[in-house]
């Protein structure tokens, strides 16, 4: 566990990052939701990004799928191994659910970053910015998000996307989906 959510020096909100196989991860994650959360709501909706024919960017749709599985209705999944929200159909998939604009949206995504920091499960205040790691410029997505950082970026980001181990991807999914349902106090 590297920082507290809570509030920054500059009066923001500070993200919680967790380490997804570090003991005490999922109740360490969940409770970074359960605070979230308690500022913003329970979110209506949950977009899972991501696409099936990248390891890397598998992360999403694992997520979206695991959660389906959960049965957490009300709240709606989008983004899953057999219907996924990615950068060819996510500016679609917000003209067909224009709603989506003005609900309380929990965004899912993959990340590239440093070494040290592949593993990690970032929790945060504020929209997601889809695609930023591969360059892509896609509308920005939720009032909070999570990303997985699956491995390195900074070069040849598309291959290292396609080469990222599935085992940790997978492993990160669980784990964000079993805090998801956790911080609904349904696990």
């Amino acid at each position: 566990m590297l920082a507290e959510l809570g509030v920054n020096r500059n009066g923001g909100y500070a993200d919680k990052r967790v380490q997804y196989d570090a003991p005490g991860a999922v109740s360490e994650l969940s409770a970074a939701m359960k605070w979230l959360w308690r500022k913003e709501g329970v979110p209506e909706v949950v977009v899972c990004i991501g696409t099936d024919r990248s390891t890397g960017d598998a992360l999403g749709p694992l997520v979206g799928s695991n959660l389906i599985g959960a049965r957490i209705h009300p709240i709606r999944v989008l983004g899953t191994l057999d219907d996924p929200v990615h950068a060819a159909n996510l500016t679609e998939m917000i003209r067909a659910y224009p709603a989506i604009l003005s609900s309380r949206v929990l965004a899912v995504d993959a990340s590239l970053g440093k070494l040290s920091d592949v593993g990690s499960i970032t929790a945060s205040f504020g929209p997601l910015r889809p695609g930023a790691g591969v360059n892509k410029q896609l509308p920005p997505l939720g009032r909070y998000h999570l990303t997985g950082t699956v491995n390195v970026g900074g070069f040849m980001e598309f291959f290292v996307l396609q080469n990222t181990r599935l085992n940790l991807v997978m492993k990160m999914a669980s784990c964000i989906s079993e805090a998801f349902v956790h911080s609904l106090g349904l696990g």
